[in-house]
């Protein structure tokens, strides 16, 4: 899609070119300077009379009429360039505009996005990623109109310096990008078309695809394993549960192991503790922590970091029937640890107990777990932050570090003793899995965290990141992928040297 050019950008036959704007005092300097020149200064004009704005997500699209070879110029306000706005929310919106113009090409100068904090190689990591997020859809289940589509087929980025490495930084970008909207895609399938066996077959065809290890139990040998929680919470399904594992060793030898966790609820009912009419909608994306997971192994395989990570999801519905699991009933997770339920709508944290302690058994010396929670933690911090709970702070650290580069926000929520004994509550089991509607996110992570044991853990509940409801500037309403790039990312940097 991408073909790199060193060459003047504004003698180029392009349908449109798309320049970056910082708002400064000399707003065509440089290239941009020769280019308004070109124009009889009609830029300088424009900018004054308001017509080309510099500040942060404006667009302008102005027509050349023939003046230079370029048809359009699309001038992307930056912002201040040392003030910390993102570059991706403003190249998101420019790539929107492109594809409203239903053109089969066009042309960045990438220069014109480089300021003293961002390099041409930033600039082109931002530019692949975003405009892959941006213009993303799903298409759904619609029938199809008649009007023929119209799609970028080549998108030209010219560069000055010859000597960076631009092509590969975009096709890195691109490929976070794409990742998280293979995520997306699989939050947004409804649930009858993404059971436990479809999200299987799914990882499968991944792991043949970018060249990863894949393990898939099955219902018999889940069983022989005695993963309890899981089997508790699939007893109610006519549709068997799955454990699904990947692997990807980037190292020679199999140490140092990250283990990704997610969960993979096709749909959750409540079981018994049934959801009402208006919670029930919408359950097809609990299982965000399982895509979140798969996408992120999906950028992984393509990268090809050094680094060695275990990817584990416990895929099953939470429906309800004559076997389903009821409130009261006491079973055993895979590490034998017993668990009375008093709540079967607090399924999460069962099918990741298991999901944890195989991880471990996988050799995962540290684990992030990623899930669609608990409603607790929309009430705690709303829909646009994830929140978090750790036993390690320098994991957690890297975590945050890898979240603030990819602008996905986590707030970390506290986790204390009384925390772990009120989980630990149960008057005829180890542990319990509703202590109380009274810090409910962390409750929710607490539990988890009974399965850590010790291990190095992050656990990231997206309840309220995993969709919403409005379109944006890198995205459409429904499914954003949340946690894919920040756990590639992760994984990419990781350097902790103790485990």
């Amino acid at each position: 899609m991408f073909t790199v050019k060193h060459e003047d950008p504004f003698v180029s036959q392009q349908e449109c070119l798309v320049i970056g704007l910082w708002d400064q005092p000399e707003k065509f300097a440089g290239k941009l300077k020769a280019l308004d020149e070109s124009l009889n200064g009609q830029l300088t004009d424009l900018v004054k009379s308001g017509d080309i704005s510099a500040k942060h997500e404006v667009l302008s699209l102005i027509h050349t009429f023939g003046k230079i070879a370029v048809k359009r110029l699309l001038f992307v306000g930056l912002g201040k360039p040392k003030a910390d706005e993102d570059m991706k929310t403003a190249i998101g919106l420019a790539s929107k505009k492109i594809q409203d113009l239903r053109i089969y090409s066009f042309g960045i100068d990438l220069d014109s996005f480089t300021s003293s904090k961002i390099d041409v190689n930033e600039a082109a990591l931002a530019f692949g990623e975003a405009y892959s997020l941006s213009t993303y859809a799903f298409k759904g289940y619609k029938q199809q109109s008649n009007e023929p589509e119209v799609e970028i087929e080549n998108i030209n980025v010219y560069a000055e310096d010859p000597s960076t490495e631009i092509e590969s930084y975009l096709n890195v970008g691109q490929i976070y990008g794409e990742a998280t909207n293979s995520a997306r895609t699989l939050v947004n399938t409804p649930g009858n078309l993404l059971t436990a066996a479809d999200l299987a077959t799914y990882a499968r065809n991944l792991a043949e695809e970018v060249e990863l290890e894949v393990e898939i139990l099955e219902k018999e040998e889940i069983e022989k394993l005695g993963m309890g929680a899981l089997l508790a919470v699939n007893q109610g399904s006519v549709e068997p549960p799955h454990m699904i594992v990947l692997k990807y060793q980037g190292k020679q030898e199999w140490e140092d192991v990250i283990g990704l966790v997610g969960k993979g609820v096709t749909f959750d009912t409540g079981g018994y503790s049934l959801k009402p009419k208006t919670g029930i909608v919408g359950m097809k994306t609990d299982m965000g922590g399982a895509a979140a997971v798969l996408g992120a192994m999906e950028a992984i395989g393509k990268v090809r970091p050094k680094q060695n990570v275990v990817a584990v999801i416990p895929a099953t519905d939470n429906m309800i029937s004559g076997n389903a699991m009821k409130p009261d009933d006491v079973i055993t997770s895979m590490n034998g640890k017993t668990i009375e339920v008093l709540n079967t709508d607090a399924e999460g944290r069962l099918v990741l107990a298991d999901a944890m302690t195989y991880a471990k058994q996988h050799g995962a010396n540290y684990l992030i777990d990623v899930a669609t929670l608990t409603g607790g933690v929309i009430v705690a911090l709303g829909l646009d932050k994830t929140g978090a709970l750790t036993n390690h702070e320098a994991l957690f650290e890297e975590v945050l570090v890898a979240s603030k580069e990819t602008r996905e926000f986590i707030w970390r929520l506290p986790y204390t003793e009384q925390d772990k004994k009120r989980v630990r509550s149960s008057t005829i089991a180890d542990l319990n899995n509703s202590p109380g509607r009274e810090g409910h996110a962390i409750m929710g992570g607490a539990f988890i965290g009974e399965f850590a044991e010790g291990t190095p853990w992050v656990h990231l509940d997206i309840a309220g990141t995993a969709t919403t409801n409005k379109a944006h500037s890198l995205g459409p309403a429904g499914a954003t992928g949340v946690m894919v790039r920040t756990l590639a990312l992760l994984v990419e940097n990781h350097n902790i040297e103790n485990n």
